[in-house]
């Protein structure tokens, strides 16, 4: 990821305060996120699922499948966020797949950290 990083550098961060609401369940996804700095907590139905901090990514389901949001995402921390809309998001995953991997381990990860908290 740290490579795609530096390839993607050139783009302005978004900066997102404490408490800021970067996504809403339900929305339409336009973007994922890559957190540069500071910590996002994602919750689902108002309860807390998971806190994700640098170098993790969240909000990438929906570009996926083009669903709406399954969960809310606050800023937990003063934010440092790169965003990823479709478009760019799909040319990553046909023409890296270290980028492809990386979202496949991020989402077999989370599903395998749900099944197991909440069966």
């Amino acid at each position: 990821m740290s490579a795609l990083l530096s390839e993607l550098g050139d783009r302005t961060p978004l900066y997102a305060p404490r408490r800021k609401t970067i996504m809403s369940e339900g929305e339409a996804g336009v973007f994922m996120y890559v957190v540069l700095e500071g910590t996002v907590a994602i919750s689902i139905k108002g309860k807390a699922v998971e806190k994700v901090g640098e170098g993790g990514v969240f909000g990438e389901m929906a570009l996926v499948d083009k669903s709406p949001r399954m969960a809310t995402a606050v800023a937990e921390s003063d934010c440092s966020l790169l965003t990823i809309n479709r478009t760019d998001f799909l040319a990553l995953v046909k023409t890296r797949p270290d980028f492809a991997m990386s979202i496949l381990r991020a989402l077999a990860d989370r599903l395998r950290f749900l099944t197991s908290r909440y069966g």
